[in-house]
This record gives C-alpha cells, sequence and structure tokens, in this order.
C-alpha cells in the first residue's frame, strides 16, 4: 500500500514516516542489508510503503548496455519516451534562449557533454520558427539508474536516434552528468506541450507519476501500460485526483517488493480476486465524501479478472458505479510461473497446458473479455495495446470521461512466459494486432442504440478481410506468422516450418473471432480464401 497523507487522508499515527524511511530505511536496502539489520515496525506489519520509494533505487549495475541519444537524428516523436517501461529515457522542449544560456554557465568540459543532447528537431525548432515563435531545443535523456537495458527505446525508434553501447567507466559519469542537468534546467513550458498530439504528454512533469525503480523485468510490456494510463490520467485530471486498486499479481509484486513504490498515487493492492469490488468500496465511500470527480481505477491481469476474479468484475460492472478497470492481458499467469489462464492462446505451452506427445498445449479455445463485458449493460470496453499509442491513449481518456464503468484490456508481452526478446514488447504487440490474435477495438454506449454504432473496429489493418496481406513478404499475417516469432509455440512447427494441425485449428479460431467482432461491427468481409 502506497501512503500519500495529502491525498488519503488517515489518523496521524498510522502515516508512515517518510522521512525516515528514505533516510534509514532505504540506504539499508541499497547497502544490502536491510533485511538483517532492520528492526521489525508498525508499518511494515501494515504492509505500507511511502510513495515513489522506486525513485532512489539504482539499476545502473545490471546490465552491460545502455541507450545512447544520437541527438543529428531525432524527430521528437517521443515513441522511446512513451515505451520505455521503466522510466528511464525522458524528453524535454526548452527555447533557445533557456538552453543556450543555461550551457554558457556550464564549465568548458561540461558544456561540450551537455550541449550534444540538445537536437533541433523539425516538431520544436522548426515548425516553431515558421510560425514566428521562440524555437525550442529538444533532448533525451536517459537515467542510468533506472536503465535495465531492455532496448526496446532503441527498437521503436524509426529514425535511428538511439543505439546500445557497452557502459564503461568513461560513459557511465557522462550519463549521470546529463541526466542531473535535465533534472535541474526546468520543466518543458506549456506553450511546447501540444495536447493534440498525445505522446506530448509525458513532456509534462505531473503526468510522470510512475517514477520507475520498480522489479519488473527488462522489457516488461505490463510496466509500460501502467506508465502510460497513468500519465494520461494524471495529464488530464491531476495526480490529486487519481486512486489505484490492484490485484495480487506480477504488478502488485514489482511495485511493492519492499522497500520500492514506483507510485506517487495512493495505491492498495487487495486479493488476486475481489480487486473489482473492493474499489466499490472505496468508490462508495469517495462519492459519500464528495469525491464524485476523483478517477479510480482497478489494475489487474487476466488471471485476476478472466479467471478468479471474473465474477467480482461482473459485479462492478452490474453496480454502473464510475469505476475503471485495466487488464494486463499477458495470456498467462505470469506471477506463478506461466500457469494457462482463459486468455491463453490455443496451442500455447504453458504449465498447467504443456505441449506433450499426446496434448499439444493448451486445447480450450481464448476467452474473449471484450465481448463478455460488452454484454453488460452501459460499459465502456476498448481493446489495445501500448505500441498502438494513439488508440491506447484515446481509450484511456475516453474511460475517465465515461460515467460508468470501463473496462481498457490490454495485450502485454511477457518475455519469459512468451519467449521473445527483452526488446520485443512492442513489436510482438503490433503483430498481434494485425494477424487478428488480439484485434483493436473501442465500445461507446453513447455511440449509438445498436451494438454496430458503438463497436468501433478501426486501426486495424485490412479492416474488411480476413487478414491482412503484407506487401512486403506477399503472404497473409495470421495466427500462423504471430506464433512463427514466439518460444510459446516453438513445438508447433516441424523441420520445414509447417505448423502443426493444433495451430491450424488456433489459426482458425483467430478468424473466426475476427469474423464475429465484424459482423456487430457491421462491417461486411471481403470473402478472400486463406492462403492456407
Amino acid at each position: 500500500m502506497s501512503v500519500t497523507p495529502a491525498k488519503l487522508p488517515t489518523n496521524a499515527d498510522e502515516v508512515v514516516d517518510k522521512k525516515h524511511f528514505f533516510s534509514h530505511v532505504l540506504p539499508l536496502y541499497e547497502r544490502g542489508v536491510g533485511d538483517v539489520e532492520l528492526e521489525a515496525d508498525l508499518d511494515t506489519a501494515r504492509s505500507a510503503i511511502p510513495a515513489a520509494t522506486g525513485g532512489p533505487r539504482d539499476f545502473s549495475f545490471i546490465a552491460p548496455e545502455i541507450p545512447e541519444f544520437i541527438a543529428e537524428n531525432c524527430v521528437g516523436c517521443m515513441d522511446c519516451v512513451t515505451e520505455c517501461p521503466d522510466t528511464a529515457i525522458l524528453g524535454k522542449a526548452l527555447p533557445q534562449d533557456d538552453v543556450e544560456q543555461k550551457l554558457a554557465n556550464l564549465p568548458d568540459d561540461e558544456r561540450a557533454v551537455i550541449a550534444e543532447d540538445w537536437a533541433k528537431t523539425r516538431k520544436y525548432w522548426g515548425a516553431n520558427e515558421k510560425r514566428g515563435k521562440t524555437p525550442a531545443y529538444f533532448g533525451i535523456y536517459i537515467d542510468p539508474t533506472k536503465c535495465k537495458g531492455c532496448a526496446e527505446c532503441v527498437q521503436v525508434c524509426d529514425d535511428d536516434a538511439l543505439k546500445m553501447i557497452k557502459k564503461t567507466d568513461t560513459n557511465m559519469p557522462q550519463f549521470r552528468l546529463k541526466f542531473d542537468h535535465f533534472q535541474n534546467v526546468g520543466p518543458t513550458p506549456e506553450d511546447y506541450i501540444n495536447e493534440k498530439v498525445l505522446a506530448d504528454m509525458m513532456l509534462r512533469d505531473e503526468a510522470l507519476q510512475y517514477v520507475g525503480g520498480a522489479g519488473s523485468c527488462a522489457g516488461c510490456g505490463e510496466a509500460t501500460v501502467l506508465r502510460m494510463f497513468i500519465a494520461a490520467t494524471c495529464f488530464k485530471h491531476g495526480a490529486e485526483n487519481v486512486g489505484l486498486i490492484a490485484a495480487t499479481g506480477c504488478n502488485t509484486v514489482y511495485t511493492s517488493t519492499y522497500p520500492y513504490n514506483p507510485y506517487t498515487l495512493p495505491w492498495s493492492n487487495s486479493l488476486f480476486e475481489n480487486a473489482p469490488t473492493y474499489a466499490m468500496g472505496v468508490r462508495s465511500k469517495w462519492d459519500q465524501q464528495g469525491w464524485g470527480d476523483k478517477k479510480l481505477w482497478v489494475i489487474g491481469g487476466d488471471g485476476a479478472m478472466l479467471d478468479i476474479g471474473f465474477q467480482s468484475l461482473s459485479r462492478m460492472l452490474m453496480s454502473g458505479m464510475d469505476i475503471n478497470v485495466i487488464v494486463l492481458d499477458t495470456q498467462v499467469y505470469s506471477n506463478t510461473g506461466g500457469q494457462a489462464s482463459t486468455a491463453t492462446y490455443m496451442g500455447q505451452n504453458t504449465k498447467m497446458s504443456v505441449h506433450g506427445s499426446e496434448i499439444a498445449g493448451k486445447i480450450e479455445r481464448r476467452k474473449e473479455l471484450a465481448q463478455i463485458c460488452m454484454a453488460h449493460p452501459d460499459v465502456y470496453v476498448a481493446q489495445t495495446t501500448a505500441a498502438h499509442v494513439n488508440h491506447f491513449y484515446k481509450s484511456i481518456i475516453r474511460a475517465n470521461e465515461y460515467k460508468g464503468p470501463s473496462v481498457i484490456i490490454t495485450y502485454t508481452t511477457c518475455q519469459p512466459e512468451h519467449g521473445v526478446g527483452d526488446h520485443l514488447a512492442g513489436d510482438r504487440a503490433r503483430l498481434a494486432v494485425d494477424s487478428r490474435a488480439f484485434p483493436l477495438l473501442t465500445y461507446d454506449p453513447e455511440a449509438g442504440g445498436l451494438i454496430k454504432d458503438r463497436l468501433d473496429l478501426r486501426g486495424n489493418p485490412a479492416g474488411n478481410k480476413d487478414w491482412y496481406h503484407d506487401p512486403k513478404t506477399d503472404e497473409d499475417v495470421d495466427f500462423v506468422t504471430f506464433a512463427r516469432g514466439e518460444g510459446r509455440f516453438e513445438k508447433h512447427f516441424d523441420a520445414d516450418g509447417g505448423p502443426s494441425e493444433t495451430l491450424l485449428r488456433a489459426n482458425e479460431d483467430r478468424r473466426l473471432n475476427w469474423r464475429m467482432l465484424q459482423e456487430m461491427a457491421g462491417v461486411t468481409p471481403e470473402v478472400v480464401e486463406s492462403s492456407d
């Protein structure tokens, strides 16, 4: 539980002593002796951790490489900042005069190092100059204490503005110097933050309420989703108006491994199966106190929301309360070592559905939470991914605006359980959408009286066809294409790369699910024979 007294009033003797925690508890854990030398105390017994204790945590020694910024190639798109799961790479835009004045005040040797990371991008320099406005330098800065070396930022940068380099005794002090400069140079002025460009919201310091220091795996797809939905909510409504309730799962382990907590927001971890109904109690109390405009979010994995906690979720949806739910869909119980859930794809190799000589992985079809949530009256539903930045942010913004229950189901790559590289969370999420494994959708009850008016499939490629046809490969992008790139399906391919019968059934399952969504959305499919 994160306790922030200004936001979560409580009795004075129940508030964690944050000054003592930061000055006494955290240093002992940084030295690796906290669990040995610290006495047992009441705060620990209550599972209370102050807000943002993940801030001082240092990950600089866990990876051999770190991303280097190449300023001359940067276009200011913010994709790297948006997709980083650890708040380890941040951007800033500052007026020309401000930057040049601050650089002039630096010693010559520091100026040479720092100046190379201020870029003249078309977005912040050229466009402002054309409008007769003071142009702004744009900089990308890497926090060496938060970076886990996953290289996701390099993967999502289409402009070659980042590359991974080896850490050395020479360059690490330079990274620290640059990030100190970033922290002390002041915030991006509001004039240079374009609210219509949704990626720009992470330029505002108030949106960065997930400070990093979480114990998530390198490149974790879940952590990026957490950062993004919190940024979007706080950007629009203010951090003082947001509270979080989490179901037990991976997300609660890496965000509350004592004594580290990456949230600045009031946060509480409930049991695996009852987070939505716990949130109903919080919502009732908030409304009773006149806090009806505050935003309450429930966080849970596919196990917590599709399986053991589904009845709790259904009850919350039927209540009609103004509560938002975000589902971190990894298709497995990652927290317990990759057990199957009802979100698991047919044919997937997991614990409890091991691929053997007789049974080729999970034989059941996947449960579709989006369709089930649509069947509840007046619920806003979106299925999205962090890699589809605009679709994701628009879904979160609309969920916060909607006066009633909302469910946002997000595709979240789990590198160890999916069998993919640390840098591939975004890449796999994009392919999940392209292959119909995880179609994008929004369902807005206020968009009309019919399902076809409410359900929107925009964002999916080749929306009126069974499969998207990739012109580069001249092949259909189907579920078999998706499965080829993941270790969890590797046993379904023979020596020549041919798919198994089980995988072909899984492929048909994904096609039929897409056909159902097309029908519900009023899309007439163009019947094209599959290449299989």
